[in-house]
């Protein structure tokens, strides 16, 4: 590619016909439309059906196996009457996609006839092939067999493209032998994990009506747009997901001019249209922005139960993909697709809570008088301290190796983040003190009679902080923007699970010996303070002196990259811990460390690949073009007896050399096939290979500074970001 065909990219992207959209329908209009509710089951069920299918639904008790022909038979009745010929189990392997296996509604009568038909058994029960998804070792050809199971707690909905409406059923992705091959079978355990433990507490707590304790999940997406022209010749965009190289451009996002900016009119068209088919689906959007580096935006949805907001988050990215296309974009969903400016996360806001007691983790306006609000946050307190290498292994990836630690990412360190009032309060407690003596919410006068007096909240913000609490909920804030929530969800869940049960012994012990139950919760917290405190932090979680007093100081663990931090998945701590909620087997836990570590040598070996035939075959020739141009210019002007400054010259000839150097080492460290152990193996490439590939960039990237514009044969960051 050259400048003349960029050039012609450009026209056609600023010479484009806006694409011809349906005005946005009303909300209430199109609802949940496409998707077989508890509203549309009433319709169509028996009430007794109905009935038993909503007891397991809201109450989690055993599906009456019986029912199952008569759901089946309206589920395809309903998808019929609106357009579907074809039923998918859909499920989530061990891959951040989601996977789905195509039925038709056929069945073969004996005379020569046939029906639309869905027998109940095929509802339930699906059987993919269990050995062709990441599965650590678990599955392999000779033995092959795998299962999907009907999760009826997520709603069945139907999924309509240019190529027809298909029926989609949630499931779990179970092997033979009974392993978790997905990321919805670990999730739904520990969902059963906390509530069991979180049952326990309440009750000691003196409540007697409990209803089933559920975690709820609000994923904020952030993404980019880049422009369909642009990515087609972008190898490293198009098969990597983010830019290998590329110059940075004379404005990035240092002027603050992006975030909340108005939202370009192409990207609100898009925007509309993806809300539009989500909330046919039952998917809450709420929130749609600019998000701080050019081309980045952002959707964030209401809350909803953890499994079924992780569903919709995995639909969510599917959706935004898919429209993308249909707009001329290409959405990209990896953490750092371009250098120097923000990459993209998924904030996770988690909390907890039920019908009965509501929030568990709203403090209301009296926090040091809520002692259930206490109990659990100071359980969530225990679990990150004791479980924080896992939520740094629970979002790994290479991709997010690349964000982690600046641009408004947190760092690598799990830490807690409190705020002032919170932090304060739980201090005076790990003193022996329960008062009121704490920062309180207050009123902000602005000065001007025309403008309303703000109610200010108790605590600032903290965008430095991985695990902070906003309020009612904490925010999760390292998931990757690529990242399935449910890994983030399972190690949260599980790791509450685990301290709501030691929390459950310790308040027994206290309340044997006779005293009160506030006197029992503040000598519960102290415990867990005086063990557990140093996980608190609100300051600067940039700073280098934070990173040096959470290491030597507090004992707080730093592993910066995915090859210091999956390793964790191994470790007796992590196997006892899922062992004990039965959330994980040891044998699904070294499955998954499998999966992720190869899921990580892949992706480094194929950016090794695309850095090394990008800097052979399209910037090089460019250099040497470039160097052929201009020096045949010099020598002709010196013929003249004109005489320039060869500098230019030099240095580009310079780079040139020192590219092709560095192209050679980086494929003479390629070679090296002996590795000792799986963490060998990607520690080399975490140490080795990526120092490298970002050697051989920063010659690309000052080639980029000093080539002909029109012999430049990749699109630029300025073209890209900014160009819509």
């Amino acid at each position: 590619m050259t400048y003349e065909s960029r050039a012609q990219a450009i026209n056609q992207i600023t010479e484009r016909e806006p694409i011809s959209v349906d005005p946005p329908s009303r909300l209430e209009d199109i609802w949940a439309v496409d998707v077989f509710s508890l509203s549309k089951m009433k319709q169509c069920l028996p009430k007794a059906v109905f009935k038993s299918l909503k007891i397991t639904i809201e109450a989690g008790e055993e599906l009456d196996a019986s029912i199952a022909d008569t759901v089946a038979s309206a589920m395809k009745n309903w998808a019929i009457s609106k357009g579907a010929s074809y039923y998918a189990h859909v499920f989530y392997p061990m891959t951040n996609a989601t996977a789905e296996k195509h039925d038709g509604f056929i069945s073969t009568q004996s005379d020569g006839t046939a029906i639309a038909e869905l027998a109940g058994k095929l509802l339930v029960q699906g059987e993919p092939d269990g050995s062709s998804f990441p599965n650590g070792g678990i599955r392999s050809t000779f033995k092959a067999r795998g299962y999907t199971a009907w999760d009826v707690t997520s709603p069945a909905y139907l999924m309509e493209t240019d190529n027809g409406v298909t029926l989609c059923i949630p499931t779990v992705f179970v092997s033979w032998t009974g392993e978790a091959l997905d990321k919805k079978t670990p999730l739904l355990r520990s969902l059963a994990a906390m509530n069991k433990s979180a049952n326990r507490v309440l009750k000691l707590l003196g409540n007697s009506n409990i209803g089933t304790v559920n975690s709820s999940c609000g994923a904020e997406q952030e993404y980019f747009l880049v422009d369909a022209h642009f990515v087609w010749s972008r190898p490293d965009l198009l098969l990597a997901g983010r830019t290998l190289f590329g110059k940075p451009p004379a404005k990035g996002q240092q002027f603050d001019d992006h975030y909340f900016g108005a939202i370009p009119e192409r990207v609100q068209v898009f925007m509309q249209d993806v809300e539009q088919k989500m909330y046919r689906l039952g998917i809450p959007a709420k929130t749609r922005h600019n998000e701080v580096a050019p081309g980045q935006f952002e959707i964030a949805p209401i809350f909803e139960a953890a499994n079924v907001a992780s569903d919709h988050q995995q639909l969510t990215m599917t959706l935004l993909r898919q429209t993308a296309k249909k707009h001329g974009f290409v959405c990209l969903l990896h953490e750092k697709p371009f250098a120097g400016i923000n990459g993209s996360g998924k904030h996770v806001n988690w909390s907890v809570g039920n019908s009965t007691q509501g929030n568990l983790l709203d403090p209301g306006d009296s926090p040091h008088q809520n002692i259930q609000f206490l109990i659990f946050c100071a359980a969530v307190i225990r679990g990150v301290h004791q479980h924080g290498t896992l939520l740094r292994a629970v979002i790994a990836s290479a991709g997010n190796d690349h964000r982690l630690g600046a641009n408004e990412a947190p760092p690598a360190i799990m830490s807690v983040y409190l705020g002032s009032q919170l932090e304060e309060l739980f201090n005076n407690i790990a003193k022996g003190e329960l008062n009121d003596q704490y920062s309180r919410s207050g009123i902000m006068n602005l000065g001007v009679d025309t403008l309303p007096t703000l109610a200010k909240d108790a605590n600032d913000r903290n965008r430095t902080s991985p695990f902070a609490f906003t309020g009612n909920r904490f925010e999760f804030r390292a998931v990757g923007s690529s990242q399935s929530v449910s890994g983030p969800l399972i190690a949260l869940n599980t790791m509450l699970a685990d301290s709501l049960s030691a929390i459950g012994d310790l308040l027994e012990a206290e309340l044997g010996k006779g005293i009160e139950i506030e006197d029992a919760v503040v000598t519960v917290i102290q415990k867990i303070m005086g063990k557990h405190g140093a996980v608190i932090f609100g300051g600067d979680g940039y700073s280098e002196e934070w990173h040096k007093m959470a290491v030597e100081e507090r004992g707080l663990a730093n592993l910066p990259t995915t090859a210091d931090a999956l390793p964790v998945l191994k470790e007796e701590n992590t196997k006892e811990l899922f062992e004990r909620t039965g959330v994980l087997s040891s044998a699904d836990l070294e499955s998954r460390f499998e999966v992720y570590a190869e899921q990580y040598i892949l992706s480094i070996e194929m950016e090794v690949k695309l850095v090394t035939d990008m800097a052979k075959t399209v910037v090089y020739p460019a250099a040497m073009r470039h160097l052929d141009n201009i020096a045949t210019t010099v020598t002709n002007l010196e013929q003249m007896g004109i005489h320039l400054n060869r500098d230019h010259i030099n240095g580009v000839a310079y780079l040139t050399n020192s590219l092709t150097d560095k192209i050679d080492k980086l494929q003479s460290a390629t070679a090296k096939s002996d590795f000792g152990t799986t963490e060998e193996h990607m520690q080399y490439y975490a140490t080795t290979l990526c120092p490298l590939m970002k050697d051989v960039r920063a010659d690309v990237d000052a080639l980029e500074a000093e080539v002909a514009l029109d012999l430049w044969p990749l699109p630029t960051y300025q073209e890209m970001l900014f160009i819509k």
